[in-house]
């Protein structure tokens, strides 16, 4: 592991993705996304993507400069075709539209088309958040885990956040419907070490510990998992007419959907009083008797926003292969790599 200052990392991932053909604006929400996804400790959604999202520029997968449509718009409801804009461009722009909404008429949909891989989709949530507002985010992509059941892939780990607000950092629930997403099995392969028993199964559908022999990955809860990732395939795609799984495992060519969901508290009720209660809320959970061997009661998102702080402060540790990489690619494309080297 080596420990890179997060304004450096932010800085050479702009440069990364600016040199594999990113649009400056369009590198720096990207950066910012992967880099806070780092910094909380979530790795598998952090800077070691950057090869891959360069990898799809090339491929034609990403459109590095594609501008947004509004495809719908009726009341609380917008439909956006990023036109497989970077995610993280598309998903900002969805939650801020969603906000816009919601700050009108109580509640905002929004729902975004034709997107990239978004990264930590709780970045998001947390953009209402921060507006005072209820977050919800969600995203569909082609089959990566197994439906409960089968023995190769047939659904995403299509991703949930839900941000809610209050006195500092936010409550924010941020979950995959697979026992854990793709990244943590690249970081695994990138540190060089073995995964728990259930994160995936080999290809003849048994579960594995070693990263290298992971050909899907498996549900979270088994049916729960695989029924949840369907349904919010359901409300990002079906919905849109823009479906993924079902023209992926017909052999067509799908992209991926967002969803982003803004709630305006004070059209329910009194802010005051909502902040109250969620205050009361979490006193009363973190006052319960602790389990043997549980130093504190955690809220949701709470580890992750504890550990951001201090490594803003003090640095973000990347695993070997991850610089490796990311060392390698900045070699091909004519990017300083000090900063991580």
């Amino acid at each position: 592991m080596k420990t890179v200052p997060a304004h450096d990392l932010h800085e050479f991932a702009v440069g990364l993705l600016t040199a594999g053909g990113f649009a400056p604006n369009f590198a720096e929400d990207t950066a910012r996304v992967l880099v806070w996804a780092n910094a909380r400790g979530a790795d598998s959604h952090g800077v070691l993507r950057i090869p891959r999202y360069v990898e799809m520029v090339e491929q034609g997968r990403i459109d590095p400069a594609a501008t947004m449509d509004v495809e719908r718009s009726e009341g609380a409801v917008a439909v956006l075709d990023a036109h497989n804009m970077p995610g993280a461009t598309a998903m900002l722009a969805a939650m801020n539209e969603a906000a816009s909404i919601a700050e009108r008429f109580g509640t905002g949909w929004c729902s975004a088309k034709n997107i990239s891989h978004a990264g930590a989709i709780g970045f998001y949530a947390v953009q209402a958040a921060e507006r005072g507002l209820l977050g919800v985010v969600m995203s569909a992509s082609r089959p990566l885990m197994a439906y409960h059941g089968a023995r190769v892939s047939g659904l995403s780990t299509n991703p949930i956040a839900i941000a809610a607000p209050k006195t500092g950092h936010p409550l924010l629930l941020d979950m995959s419907t697979a026992t854990v997403p793709l990244g943590k099995i690249m970081h695994a392969r990138d540190a060089g070490t073995g995964i728990p028993p259930g994160w995936g199964i080999d290809e003849t559908g048994s579960p594995t510990t070693d990263p290298a022999r992971v050909a899907t990955l498996a549900p979270l809860g088994g049916p729960k998992g695989s029924g949840l990732s369907l349904m919010i395939e359901v409300l990002c795609s079906v919905l849109t007419c823009n479906p993924v799984i079902s023209e992926a495992l017909t052999g067509g060519r799908a992209a991926m959907n967002g969803l982003a969901l803004a709630v305006n508290v004070g059209a329910f009720t009194e802010t005051d009083a909502f902040a109250r209660q969620i205050t009361e809320l979490v006193v009363a959970i973190k006052g319960l008797p602790t389990a043997a061997g549980t130093d504190a009661i955690l809220m949701p998102g709470e580890r992750g926003f504890r550990l951001a702080d201090m490594r803003y402060r003090e640095g973000i540790p990347l695993a070997g292969g991850t610089i490796t990489r990311l060392a390698e690619l900045a070699k091909r494309l004519d990017v300083p790599s000090e900063a991580i080297l």
